[in-house]
């Protein structure tokens, strides 16, 4: 109680010597701070960083209570681990440099410009007519909606487009016949950027087992990003969609594109309303589902 009772005395006196560049220091490394952690939460990285921020505190607690075999090991391991970390966030890094180097850190920190709703409406629109007519069909489609997070690296594991998002175009790439049909389409800011894409596959063991390649890389890359992934499989020709590493099953045409909507098309902010998550509406009875 004394020493808190010293601290509030004092904290008067340490109160008048902040400065303004003081304060705009102090918001300008909380502002950093937090692009950092929404950049982990974005990426692939999270696990790594869960495991970093667990040898730290296991590494504090050793320290603590005197276990000095496991500090020391831990310590050693932690240097190394620098490099390490190098090799793992490679690709992050690089990624972090091109943007230095391109001049799009405005982007990288305060997030992309809001794509014209009208091309983003018009890609949902033929997006669904597509859809419908390939899930009559029972072929195969696979597409990414890509948002705030960067898609070049999977972008370059395919062949790059710049088209309109159009019914006609999207069935002659997912024809099975078709060299790109295999892969997956990107589309950026209303328009098709990358088909034949190769995308990460889901590593979550608790996924049905009646789910091919093509859904465990949809949900895969919406773990590994906040894109959305809408699929057809080709075995049954059911409609999914893919958000935030959950899958929506069996959706009707009219529920695809109500739910590319909500996720595509940004709400006006009003006050005291807050936008639901895909999980909320999950919930909520007003999808139609035909399971």
């Amino acid at each position: 109680m004394d020493t808190i009772l010293q601290v509030l005395s004092t904290l008067p006196r340490y109160i008048r010597l902040i400065t303004i560049f003081d304060i705009v220091d102090i918001a300008i490394t909380a502002f950093l701070v937090y692009k950092l952690i929404q950049l982990v939460r974005k990426s692939r990285t999270a696990q790594v960083a869960k495991a970093i921020v667990l040898l730290v505190v296991a590494l504090l607690a050793s320290s603590i209570f005197h276990l000095n075999v496991i500090n020391f090991m831990l310590g050693r391991a932690m240097e190394l681990g620098l490099l390490a970390l190098v090799i793992v966030f490679q690709p992050e890094i690089r990624r972090f440099l091109e943007q230095v180097g391109s001049g799009s850190i405005g982007e990288m920190l305060f997030g992309k410009p809001s794509s014209s709703s009208s091309a983003v409406e018009e890609a949902i629109t033929q997006t669904v007519a597509a859809y419908t007519a390939l899930s009559k069909d029972k072929v195969g489609a696979l597409m990414v909606f890509e948002r705030k997070t960067p898609l070049d690296e999977f972008i370059k594991t395919g062949t790059a487009l710049n088209s309109t998002v159009n019914a006609e175009l999207l069935k002659n790439l997912f024809w099975n016949k078709a060299p790109l049909h295999d892969g997956a389409v990107i589309v950026r800011e209303g328009r098709i950027i990358g088909a034949g894409c190769v995308l990460p596959l889901s590593g979550n063991v608790n996924l049905s087992r009646d789910l091919g390649m093509r859904h465990r890389a949809g949900i895969g890359m919406s773990e590994s990003s906040d894109a959305v992934v809408a699929l057809v499989s080709e075995e049954t020709g059911s409609i999914s969609v893919a958000v935030d590493g959950m899958l929506k099953r069996h959706l009707a045409p009219e529920t695809l594109e109500r739910l590319l909507r909500a996720e595509l098309i940004p709400e006006p902010t009003e006050p005291m309303v807050t936008k639901l998550s895909f999980l909320d509406r999950f919930k909520r009875k007003e999808w139609s589902e035909h399971e």
